[in-house]
This record gives structure tokens, C-alpha cells and sequence, in this order.
């Protein structure tokens, strides 16, 4: 297979495995309700997609991003702390103005290249991937996706007509539409839904002959080439049928026999029209296949983007935000009502405000992550826009504001030195319940509960850690069950039962991905 060479591709190809395994720290003031599993990361998206790694490594199921076009207009910066010269070279600046200065196209791929890693791997095996770009980057995003997920599990690439206005100020063509590739950790094992039948494609279908078995429309006896000229079929009312010249038979002699035998022929309504198969709506799947080129009046377009936006903060505060229709027919298209969903380019926030949209039309518990590396855009565009549209349009769940902490394993996998009993109770209160630790409920060993589980750590210097009869005095009396971790277990199945104890060793390494 042909593969893509730029400059400082060697220095990136496996630099994902040198970023460490960081902590999230939760901020509560930016925070929306209590023990929420939909995440708002503020944070370089490298550093941002490893802290995910030891919890949702496999579980996500949609993955979609809207990177930078490197149209040569932005002034996005790569801020990864690369130590290779090469990459210090090309990388850490702002990206070049100019159309034909080709080392822009490397900074970019060099940004990319790690990060579409670490998103595979976060992918569920039935899990796909959506990208939004535009034909500057189209064509060496394909070829670093086949690189890393394989020709073969690439799915499509939809057009999508992001405006509907003529722009007579272009140079050459005025553009109308973006692309958004979609590939698949593994194309044998997903599934892509229906779209919703519109009004208008269910009114296609009638009833003239009052037929009991409800509403239909016609079908051609015959498919549109090839050659068919011996094919002849005669009713019982004396029409003779063939195909027309250069086309065949859509159906075999039998079918029209059956058909013809249970009325589901249609000769007009004067009866001497060219026959036609009836198809019933009742019959028809409860959507239709999703096609490749998306117009704006079925997801919206750009303009809506900004509309939603000034609806709730009063001005478009993004340029070319995607609009919720957009991030709500790919999520519809392919997770379930328990999936979770991931966005390592924030931006605007769209696909939380989707997911919540969608969750709420069908009654689905769907989750988000979203990743944003600027601060201001994290707390006043991204946190602030899903805070608002829960109390507009009564949004039942929340999120958690996050920060990415210190390290707690190196690259290596390895638990740091330093780590202390915070950091462990940290990462095993998120590894439990996928949510951020209310350092408040730490009370000695105790570090938290959550539903009917209560959590405890036995943590002074590393594997010198046990748990014995003498702690069972320092655990709450109720009902719940007690999740204790420490090195060592002292303590006989038949007791461990008795006060409705598990217990678990403390993870000093996480697997390097």
C-alpha cells in the first residue's frame, strides 16, 4: 500500500506512547450537576485523549472531530511538547499564510498523525469515525487514516452542503460544501442506521383503488440496462409485457405470477396503462438508507450553526460552528441509546449540545467527552454553551469540567514515585464510576460512594499496603458494598462476604498503548 511521507513523520509516528498518563482534576465551578459522566476536558487533545486511555481505552463507539482545515488563514499552534529538533523545527509555530508553502501541509499532518493513534484505540471494535475537512487537508488526511485503520475500513465520505448562498467575491468557484470522512476501527462489525422517513417521502404513496392493505406506491416491472429481449410476460387481462429496449426484467416470471395473483399489480386507473409492481408503505423499512451527499435544508448548514449560537448567547461567537441537525443525524446514524461519544476538537461545543438533543428526543442515556485545548474557549464558549442549552431546552443530565492534573503513570506505564494517597484515590474513584472524586467525601480510607458501592483505599507506601480484621472497624456499618483496595488481602472469603466486602489490588501500572 502506498504511504505518505512529510517531513517529521519518523519523530511522530510513535510519539503517542511517549505522552504520559495524566489525572483529571475536576473544577466544580465549572461543573453542571452532581456525578455526571459526560466530561469537558480543558487541555492539549494529545494529553487530553491519554488521560482517557486507562478508562475508555475500546468503549467509545462515535468519534467525531472538526481539526483544523489548514486553509493557511488560521493561526492554530501546535503546543506539543516534542523534544525532537526536527519537530521543534517545523512545529510550535504558527502555521505559514501562504497557499504553496508546503511545510504547513507537514505541521499538519505531524499534529494529526499522533492524536488519530490514540483515537482509534479509544474506539469500540464496532466503533466509527467522523472527520470534518475541506480540500486542503482532504486528500493526506485519507492516506494517514488508511495508514493507521486500514484501507479496508473505510466507510464513506460525505458531502455536505455547509451554505446555500452564492459567494461572487471567489476567485475561481464559490464553495458550498465540506467534507466529513468516516472511517471504522473494524467495517465488519458496524452498524449505520436509517434516517427518519420525511412527510413528504411518506406522501409519495396513495390509495386510488382502495386497496385494505393500506397506502402505496408504484414500481417499474423492469430495472434501467442490459438486454433482455426474449423476456416476455402476458396477464390476465391480455397485456403482453416486455422490458424496454436496453433494460431487463427487475422480476422473474414466478414473482409477477404471485403478484398478479394477489392484486399487486397496478395497470392504471383505467387499466390500460404499463404495469406496475405495488409497494406498500407498510412494508417499507421504518427509514431509508442514508445517502453521501447531505443537503442544509435536512442537517442545517453553517448559518444555523451561528443561529444556534446567537440563541443562546445573544451573538455567533463562532465563525463556522456545525450545526446540532449536522452531529445529531451521525450520532442518530450510529450509536445506541447507552454509547459514548467523543469530540477531541471541541470548539463550540456542538456535539455535547447534540448528544443532550438527542438523548432527549428518544429517551437515551448517551455520554460525551469533549476535549478543548484553549482555556477561554473551554470555560466561556464550550462549558458555558452546554450549561445554557440544559436550561433552555431542559436538558436532563449534566457534566463535569475537567482539568488535566500531574502525571500519575510515566510513558512507560509505570505508577510515578511521588504518587500519593490523592492521586490514588483519584484514579480509582474515576476508574469505578467514570466520574471526578469529591476530595470533600475522602474521610481517612474512605474516598467516596456512589449508588449502592462505597469505595475504600489502603494506601501508605507502595506494597506495603494490607488489608486485615483489624480494618474492618474503620468501615461503615450499612448496607452497601464495601470495594477495598490494598496490596494484600488477610482477610477469609466467608468474612469478606459476611461484611459485603470485594476486594482489589492497587494498579501500579496501566498496559502501554
Amino acid at each position: 500500500m502506498p504511504t505518505l511521507n512529510w517531513i517529521g513523520k519518523e519523530a511522530v509516528v510513535n510519539h503517542d506512547k511517549e505522552v504520559p498518563f495524566r489525572l483529571l482534576k475536576k473544577v466544580k465551578s465549572y461543573s453542571v450537576g452532581d456525578n455526571s459522566q459526560n466530561l469537558i476536558i480543558k487541555g492539549d487533545n494529545l494529553e487530553g485523549l491519554k488521560a482517557l486511555m486507562p478508562y475508555y481505552i475500546g468503549k467509545v463507539k462515535c468519534i467525531y472531530i472538526d481539526p483544523p482545515y489548514n486553509t493557511g488563514n488560521e493561526n492554530w499552534v501546535y503546543n506539543d511538547k516534542v523534544n525532537s529538533p526536527k519537530i521543534k523545527k517545523w512545529l510550535g509555530k504558527v502555521v505559514g499564510g501562504e497557499a504553496q508553502d508546503l511545510c504547513r501541509h507537514d505541521k499538519w499532518l505531524c499534529m494529526m498523525y499522533p492524536r488519530l493513534k490514540l483515537l482509534r484505540d479509544l474506539l469500540s471494535d464496532d466503533g466509527v469515525i467522523f472527520v470534518s475537512i475541506d480540500d486542503n487537508e482532504h486528500c493526506n488526511l485519507k492516506k494517514i487514516f488508511e495508514e493507521i485503520f486500514g484501507t479496508e475500513n473505510f466507510v464513506t465520505n460525505i458531502i455536505w452542503q455547509k451554505k446555500y448562498t452564492q459567494s461572487n467575491d471567489a476567485k475561481y468557484f464559490s464553495s458550498t460544501h465540506d467534507f466529513i470522512m468516516c472511517f471504522a476501527k473494524d467495517k465488519s462489525k458496524i452498524k449505520i442506521g436509517l434516517i427518519t422517513r420525511t412527510k413528504e417521502q411518506n406522501e409519495r404513496y396513495k390509495n386510488p383503488d382502495n386497496d385494505p392493505r393500506g397506502l402505496w406506491m408504484t414500481q417499474p416491472l423492469h430495472a434501467k440496462s442490459g438486454n433482455s429481449t426474449n423476456f416476455e410476460y402476458k396477464f390476465k387481462n391480455g397485456v403482453t409485457w416486455k422490458p424496454p429496449k436496453n433494460t431487463f426484467p427487475r422480476y422473474t416470471y414466478e414473482t409477477l405470477r404471485k403478484a398478479e395473483e394477489e392484486g399487486k399489480i397496478w395497470f392504471g386507473s383505467n387499466g390500460t396503462a404499463v404495469p406496475r409492481l405495488k409497494k406498500y408503505l407498510s412494508d417499507m423499512k421504518e427509514g431509508v438508507i442514508p445517502k453521501t451527499i447531505w443537503l442544509y435544508n435536512e442537517v442545517g448548514s453553517n448559518d444555523d450553526g451561528r443561529k444556534e449560537l446567537k440563541n443562546l448567547f445573544g451573538e455567533a461567537i463562532f465563525q463556522t460552528p456545525k450545526p446540532v441537525k449536522l452531529l445529531r443525524q451521525i450520532f442518530q446514524l450510529t450509536t445506541s441509546p447507552y454509547d459514548i461519544i467523543l469530540d477531541s476538537f471541541a470548539g463550540s461545543g456542538t456535539t455535547g449540545h447534540a448528544v443532550l438533543d438527542l438523548n432527549k428526543e428518544d429517551g437515551g442515556n448517551r455520554k460525551f467527552i469533549l476535549i478543548e485545548m484553549e482555556d477561554d474557549i473551554a470555560k466561556k464558549i464550550t462549558a458555558e454553551r452546554i450549561k445554557r442549552a440544559i436550561e433552555k431546552y431542559d436538558y436532563k443530565d449534566g457534566f463535569e469540567y475537567c482539568e488535566l492534573d500531574k502525571p500519575l503513570f510515566d510513558e512507560n506505564g509505570q505508577i510515578e514515585e511521588t504518587c500519593d494517597f490523592n492521586q490514588f484515590a483519584t484514579y480509582i474513584y474515576f476508574t469505578e464510576t467514570q466520574t471526578n472524586i469529591d476530595k470533600t467525601q475522602i474521610d481517612k480510607n474512605f474516598i467516596g460512594e456512589t449508588g449502592e458501592n462505597e469505595y475504600y483505599l489502603i494506601y501508605k507506601e507502595k506494597y506495603k499496603n494490607v488489608l486485615d480484621k483489624k480494618f474492618l472497624s474503620k468501615i461503615k456499618k450499612t448496607k452497601y458494598k464495601k470495594i477495598i483496595y490494598a496490596d494484600f488481602c488477610m482477610i477469609d472469603e466467608d468474612t469478606l462476604k459476611l461484611h459485603n466486602i470485594q476486594f482489589k489490588q492497587i494498579p501500579y501500572e496501566v498496559k502501554v498503548y
